[in-house]
């Protein structure tokens, strides 16, 4: 295998035609130039330089190995840059997963600003549930995982992974307009017993939060439809289908429908973001800063619009 040291040594003495040249240029001895020369040509067993008394050249075996060598010095130079630029935060790759909701705003807002400031970091977002996205965390495929937990459908947080949670998500009422709750701001989930209800397919347990709460509270929700995707959701309650619990990110279009507070002390999510705690990827504290502050700015928009 070539030595790069000594391909170095080739295209110094290539770019300054003389081994006394090339030993200033490296800050070696003459000697030393000249042994690794003779190292070189020994190893590939071909002449690389014509030697004279007052100068030498290359030979045309010796012209192209030092196209070669500029090649390879052209590399590792990228190579150190882009590792210099690795290690100080400023380029890499940063796995990152998220529930559905959290892709409608809160992601998106840190995004924008973790993208403006780290143009050269490529973002791969992978979507799915905390319970689906967790164990990929722990293997080490994600960075990060945007999460939420329910109090009545809390999961297993495992010791490797530290979670930090931002805010509280209210969880909403949907009911269509002519409702006869239309008209209310807060309702009890007790109220809505015997209606037709559209609900979701459950986390890691497989048993929906609103089964759990109605069942706290006496009766079984009558289950027309089950979707995740909460745009769907909302749409099948404009229709007059049912009513639903919508969690407040998953709320992007009202219109059509009345939206109620939910008084209840347990039917909300805490939002926030698992990392590993020996996760030494430099763009991650970057990604985590921008995240916070966006997660500063929907708690805000929330408390505004359903304390």
């Amino acid at each position: 295998m070539l030595n790069s040291a000594r391909l170095l040594v080739l295209l110094e003495i290539a770019r300054r035609g003389t081994i006394v040249a090339a030993a200033q240029a490296l800050h070696l001895s003459p000697s030393a130039i000249s042994h690794q020369l003779a190292r070189l040509e020994q190893e590939l067993g071909v002449a690389l330089v014509e030697r004279a008394p007052q100068s030498l050249r290359l030979t045309p075996a010796g012209v192209r190995l030092a196209e070669h060598a500029q090649a390879i010095a052209d590399l590792m130079a990228v190579a150190q840059d882009d590792l210099r630029a690795h290690a100080q935060g400023a380029a890499g790759v940063l796995r990152i997963g998220f529930f559905a909701s959290a892709g409608l705003d809160l992601l998106p807002r840190a995004l924008a600003a973790f993208a403006s400031g780290n143009p050269q970091v490529e973002l791969e977002l992978i979507m799915g549930q905390p319970h689906e996205l967790v164990p990929d965390l722990e293997a080490g495929r994600l960075d990060a995982a945007v999460v939420f937990e329910h109090p009545l459908d809390p999961w297993c947080r495992q010791a490797a992974v530290d979670v930090r949670m931002y805010f509280e998500e209210p969880q909403l009422v949907v009911v269509p307009l002519r409702h006869r709750l239309g008209r209310r701001s807060v309702v009890r989930l007790a109220e809505l017993e015997g209606e037709s209800w559209i609900g979701t397919h459950g986390g890691s347990t497989g048993e929906p939060v609103l089964e759990r709460a109605c069942a706290a509270e006496g009766f079984r929700p009558r289950v027309r439809c089950r979707s995740d995707h909460y745009q769907v959701t909302i749409n099948l309650a404009r229709a007059g289908m049912g009513v639903a619990l919508i969690p407040a990110l998953g709320l992007a279009d009202s219109a059509g429908v009345h939206v109620c507070r939910l008084d209840h002390p347990q039917l909300h999510r805490r939002i926030g973001v698992a990392t590993r705690a020996t996760n030494r990827n430099p763009v991650l504290r970057a990604f985590l800063t921008e995240l916070g502050a966006a997660a500063g700015e929907i708690r805000s928009l929330l408390d505004m619009q359903w304390a």
